[in-house]
């Protein structure tokens, strides 16, 4: 399959291809090997994600103090 560059530097991806994710319309776009990779990639509202978050935190039972410690101990993980 072939898909041509615009001079506008856009692609049209094959009919077939573009098929397969219809529920898309972002995708994060990487170089490896001289190939261009796309995969595709779901956009949520921060709040929406934020407040999911804040939902299984107090499903756990955590509270602040296990926040902070966990916090301190993923930070000296990774100096």
């Amino acid at each position: 399959m072939l898909a041509k560059k615009t001079s506008k530097n856009q692609l049209t991806l094959p009919k077939s291809v573009a098929g397969k994710f219809k529920e898309f319309d972002y995708f994060d776009v990487s170089l490896r090997d001289n190939a261009i990779i796309l995969k595709p990639v779901r956009i949520t509202p921060a709040e929406s994600t934020l407040e999911g978050v804040r939902d299984k935190i107090e499903a756990l039972g955590l509270n602040d103090k296990d926040i902070k410690e966990a916090i301190r101990w993923a930070r000296r993980k990774s100096a």
